[in-house]
């Protein structure tokens, strides 16, 4: 296994993306460990602070096609899949493909568009694939969807169910920048422009081959063990009606994985656990009242400093 492969990978991706977003390296790492991993993610912070541009700048680093859909209340699901018409030329009826039929989705602002909407992305995201009349069709990898959503302002706005927010791999946040670091974006080019000019960073065949090998990382019996202790942690903790799911196990132990490679190990630590926990876990508990993003992670934070963490032999 050539794990030099994976460090390199992750350094010229994040290189690339921090030319357009200024001191968050650790966010573009976890972007690209959610693309790794075939997962999805959800960009949750307040309006200005550079969501869509870290989304725009990482699929012209790793050279996807990316598609930008705007939610909205009036969107209906068949402007994200497509749909049949009547080609008069023809006499016959055409499938004009929706924005879903692209490598990598930017669904801004998701959480203003109608459940029914929303629920039209379910099939999309986990099974990769969409349905039309009756007709399934497959979706070419890779495919990932990044949604963002403002967790400020909820009026015009449909909460995610638990359904939908389960299958985002992880939920990030950017928050704000140092002052040293804002005061070098207010008085550079405009990002537009620097976004347009931005080069692929890798290739395909790179990210096919760290998305296909990520899985040959070990993953010690004791720590897989330790991410069990974390998750059924959350099922028996009294603040919340639900704890992760199966999926939510899933997905830490895939994280784990890539985050070992990028860190240039071909097996797993506690520390890579307990890196990637709070973002991968946070969205997937369940409580019986509101729950800030912010109150979620120090829960899962507080259930992590709790369990016993394996020591080596």
């Amino acid at each position: 296994m050539d794990i030099q492969r994976f460090t390199e990978y992750k350094n010229r991706v994040v290189e690339n993306c921090s030319k357009i977003i200024v001191g968050k390296n650790d966010v573009i790492e976890l972007v690209l460990t959610c693309f790794v991993c075939s997962g999805h993610v959800l960009l949750e912070d307040v309006p200005g602070t550079g969501k869509t541009m870290l989304l725009r700048a990482f699929a012209r680093t790793i050279g996807s096609d990316f598609k930008r859909i705007q939610f909205t209340p009036d969107l209906l699901p068949s402007d994200l899949t497509g749909i049949n018409f009547y080609n008069q030329h023809s006499g016959q009826f055409e499938f004009r493909p929706g924005p879903l039929f692209s490598h990598i989705i930017l669904a801004d602002e998701i959480n203003r568009a109608t459940p029914r909407t929303q629920s039209s992305l379910l099939e999309a995201m986990e099974e990769k694939q969409i349905s039309v009349d009756g007709v399934t069709m497959g979706l070419s990898e890779p495919f990932m969807v990044m949604a963002t959503q403002n967790p400020v302002e909820s009026y015009g706005t449909f909460p995610l169910p638990e359904a939908q927010t389960d299958r985002f791999f992880m939920r990030l946040k950017l928050g704000y920048m140092t002052r040293e670091q804002e005061l070098s974006v207010i008085s550079r080019v405009s990002t537009t422009d620097l976004i347009a000019a931005l080069e692929p960073a890798v290739t395909a065949e790179d990210s096919a081959w760290v998305r296909k090998n990520y899985t040959d990382v070990k993953v010690h019996e004791s720590v897989a063990n330790y991410m069990m202790d974390i998750i059924e942690g959350t099922r028996r903790e009294s603040a919340f009606v639900t704890g992760v799911s199966t999926r939510g196990a899933i997905a830490l132990y895939k994280a784990s994985q890539v985050t070992a490679a990028f860190a240039g190990r071909d097996y797993v630590l506690p520390e890579d656990v307990k890196k990637v926990a709070p973002h991968v876990l946070a969205h997937r508990i369940v409580s019986g009242s509101a729950l800030s993003s912010e109150d979620a992670v120090k829960y899962i934070e507080r259930i992590i400093g709790s369990v016993a963490v394996p020591l080596e032999s």
